[in-house]
């Protein structure tokens, strides 16, 4: 099956920028939709953004529009999520997902999870 490994997380302070990466070793990679999600303790899991299999078109959360920025590099087999004047209240695990079915917001759309990557931002 698809493994994700995601990195790229870390402390920050506000205003600061991050890029996070998931990649996979699967050369089946390229068929996937590919989506980031995020949890912040005690809260549900929320939709960060979506790429289509070959990076064609990209669908991004309203709250985060402008600041993220989801991409991928199937030659890499890698996707990117681009984190830009962050917030404290961007602080969160951010987790990858694949999807063979078309591009979702939901998390049931999506068949495989990475383990997750945290983010913190400091005020």
């Amino acid at each position: 099956q698809v493994q994700l490994v995601e990195s790229g997380g870390g402390l920050v302070q506000a205003g600061d920028s991050l890029r996070l990466s998931c990649a996979t070793s699967e050369r089946t990679f390229s068929p996937y939709a590919m989506g980031w999600f995020r949890q912040a303790p005690g809260k549900e899991r929320e939709f960060v953004g979506v790429v289509s299999p070959r990076g064609a078109a990209t669908t991004h959360a309203k709250s985060m529009k402008g600041r993220f920025t989801i991409s991928r590099d199937n030659a890499k087999n890698t996707v990117y999520l681009q984190m830009n004047r962050l917030k404290p209240e961007d602080t969160a695990i951010y987790s990858c997902a694949a999807s063979d079915y078309s591009d979702s917001d939901s998390p049931i759309a999506y068949n495989y999870w990475g383990q997750g990557t945290q983010v913190t931002v400091s005020s």
